[in-house]
């Protein structure tokens, strides 16, 4: 848990200064891919993500070390065997967990973040899911399990892996030559991505390839049938909390409905899509049906309304570095603190997320956030050890942050209801 927040301490800004190079890269092309909004739905997303895993909010049902306690029948002396061992394990685990993720109704639920946005650069690489809490797919590490991989090797090895799939979401690189039949590259991500029918549901890999033709789901990027991408029933929302439950919410709603009672027990692990026939006409749902001729999600925005969402978003990675930099101090306080930090963080983004969708109920979460931080150092003292760890002022800077953020979010909130309020049409 320390030592990974530790890690992102280093990652966060590398990743940040390269999204940002690569919007500036594409302006300075004519080809400018991130679209300012959608780039911070993607940060505030990778930001969700990286805060659940380093406090820890998630279940394994079938543990490696349960695997490695009772199957190995090995262990493999040399060190560097090991970790490529480990890697060719997880990066064969990753090929099926991430096929299942996308072809059974249940688990899309736990992947439609990533796909969610209807651009495709860098800063989509972050958007990971918070909804997959629990962990069940460790049997595909039975591999390393049966050679004696060490369990912290695996927990080294994996966030590397992680790491290494970020710099293939982009449109700015081309087809690589020879590496495209070793490595997933750029062009193999983008059909990925795509809903075009010639690419919907293939190249799974995340390191290599060779996974996709070993196993049928290889499919080349064709020079006439360029990628759009997206999902084919848009979220049509900035906030990624909201994103990451929209497919379950949908399956609920759909067992609930159905008098095929059939259907209520199964559609879950049914084709993801499915739906029970008896409610597409009666509860529909938009689809896209022409996806070279739709409207993507976009919503009204302004200079002052840019800068304060990216204003907002850098106090977020501040709330958050301090959280990944003194977990330790932070616990030794209360053990449960980190878990109301978290809850913290996941409020901001919220709040953030509806005012970015012009959402007049943004107020009431942006009141609960402020209120909440306020009573955090009303109680403790301070802001989480803040007067130890770094200075006794720190808690007044943080006070005044959150009386100026309710205040510029009212502010904001009836500016746009001025700017949205209905005209009524003039009829004869």
């Amino acid at each position: 848990m320390e030592t990974y927040g530790k890690i992102l301490l280093i990652a966060m800004p590398a990743f940040l200064f390269l999204i940002l190079f690569e919007k500036f890269y594409g302006w300075y092309r004519g080809k400018d891919t991130v679209r300012n909004m959608d780039m911070i739905s993607s940060l505030t997303s990778g930001v969700t993500n990286v805060t659940k895993d380093v406090i820890g909010l998630y279940f394994i049902i079938l543990s490696y070390p349960f695997f490695l306690e009772h199957l190995s029948f090995m262990t493999v002396s040399s060190s560097i065997i090991v970790y490529i061992i480990a890697f060719i394990n997880l990066d064969f685990a990753g090929y099926w967990v991430h096929r299942i993720q996308h072809e059974i109704n249940l688990f899309w639920n736990g992947h439609i973040i990533h796909h969610s946005s209807e651009e495709y650069n860098l800063a989509c690489a972050l958007r990971q899911s918070i909804s997959s809490i629990v962990k069940i797919f460790t049997i595909f590490l039975l591999p390393a399990a049966l050679f004696g991989v060490p369990a912290n090797v695996i927990a080294i090895v994996a966030p590397l892996h992680l790491f290494a799939q970020f710099w293939y979401h982009t449109q700015h690189i081309n087809k690589m030559g020879f590496l495209e039949k070793i490595i997933v590259t750029p062009s193999h991500h983008r059909v990925h991505h795509a809903i075009n029918k010639e690419y919907i549901d293939k190249n799974y890999g995340q390191i290599f390839i060779f996974w996709d033709k070993w196993f049928g789901t290889f499919q080349p990027e064709l020079p006439d049938v360029p990628p759009v991408y997206g999902i084919t029933i848009p979220v049509h929302t900035w906030n990624p909390i909201k994103i990451n439950f929209l497919h379950v919410w949908l399956l609920m709603k759909d067992a609930w409905s159905t008098k095929i009672w059939k259907d209520k027990f199964f559609l879950w692990f049914r084709h993801t899509g499915y739906r029970p026939t008896d409610i597409t006409s009666k509860y529909p749902v938009y689809k896209i049906e022409d996806i070279y001729h739709f409207k993507k999600y976009d919503t009204k925005t302004s200079l002052a309304l840019n800068v304060w969402c990216w204003f907002q978003l850098l106090v977020i990675f501040l709330f958050v570095s301090y959280l990944f930099g003194n977990i330790a101090s932070i616990n030794n306080i209360d053990i449960n603190l980190i878990y109301y930090y978290g809850a913290f963080i996941f409020l901001t983004v919220y709040a953030l997320s509806e005012l970015m969708d012009r959402n007049r109920f943004v107020i009431i979460w942006e009141t609960i956030k402020n209120a909440s931080g306020l009573l955090v150092i009303y109680f403790i003292g301070d802001w989480f050890g803040s007067d130890i760890i770094l200075s006794p002022s720190l808690k007044y800077v943080i006070v005044t942050y959150f009386l100026v953020s309710e205040s510029v979010t009212v502010w904001f909130v009836l500016k746009h209801s001025k700017e949205d309020k209905f005209i009524p049409i003039q009829t004869r």
